[in-house]
């Protein structure tokens, strides 16, 4: 087969967010020490990473293998927990080393003095993600979660609605809501809880985009982050192309001398985009 001689760049604000990166350190440190870590849910939302740790002694436990261990050292993941793990670690004597995101606690905290409040607490994102439960069980499960505005007005709704969102939804989508509430006649006080560092990649995604031939977006399946962001591509590249590992990239998408730009998620590891890029680059 002919070389494709593609020209490829990574893209320089694509990879992982200060709270991964955070969560990642210490897990590599204790592992350092330790040779092994209990870690509850996937460390991060990427499998190709969690299996890089995982071979350096990563223990991935969920809630029910929680309850049995003694003892033990767990790491609670960027995505933050409900109080009820924190009361279980304290029952069973487990050491908790906490690397919630720091964004993530900041909102934790503003929706429990909003349910201390009695307010009436709505939170956008999506039902059963790690950190929405973690935002949830701040409320004792009181407040409602909803996907959408189709679903959320399917709701019996309060006349004054306090609104949340889990830290990687769309500012935009965020922003469509509120303004469709106030425009129904309900009052709302709308807590815009997303994170800088991932709405800014929003509109830098869009310049990047614009810039290639052909886009790579490189992420885990389950990344929230890395759908929004991937679609985010797909509206200004239709030339994008959604991949987990190396193995998914299919040479025929590509035209000979090609310019190719290659993106992800924030929870989408530095080191598999370098793994795309010379890949590509060997086509």
């Amino acid at each position: 087969m002919p070389h494709l001689h593609l020209s490829v760049r990574i893209d320089p604000n694509s990879g992982f967010c200060f709270g991964v990166i955070y969560a990642i350190q210490m897990a590599e440190d204790l592992l350092d020490e330790q040779g092994y870590l209990y870690c509850l849910g996937d460390i991060v939302h990427n499998d190709e990473e969690v299996q890089r740790l995982e071979a350096r002694g990563l223990r991935i436990i969920c809630h029910e293998r929680l309850a049995e261990l003694r003892n033990e050292a767990v790491l609670i993941r960027a995505h933050g927990e409900p109080p009820a793990t924190y009361q279980m670690a304290l029952e069973n004597n487990l050491t908790l080393i906490d690397a919630s995101c720091p964004v993530v606690l900041k909102v934790q905290n503003r929706i429990k003095a909003s349910f201390d409040r009695k307010e009436k607490i709505f939170i956008y994102g999506k039902h059963g993600h790690a950190e929405v439960l973690g935002l949830l069980g701040q409320t004792g499960g009181d407040a409602v979660v909803f996907e959408n505005l189709d679903e959320l007005l399917r709701h019996e709704l309060p006349e004054n609605i306090t609104l949340y969102s889990q830290t990687t939804k769309g500012t935009n989508s965020f922003y469509n809501i509120k303004n469709e509430l106030e425009t129904r006649g309900y009052q709302v006080n709308a807590n815009d809880t997303i994170c800088r560092q991932v709405s800014n990649r929003d509109k830098d995604l869009r310049r990047f985009a614009t810039q290639y031939d052909q886009i790579v977006f490189v992420s885990g399946t389950k990344s929230s982050n890395g759908k929004v962001l991937y679609q985010v591509c797909r509206d200004t590249n239709p030339q994008t192309h959604f991949i987990s590992n190396v193995d998914e990239i299919d040479a025929t998408w590509f035209l000979p001398g090609q310019s190719v730009g290659i993106c992800g998620a924030t929870s989408t590891p530095m080191w598999l985009m370098e793994q795309v890029r010379d890949r590509l680059l060997s086509l």
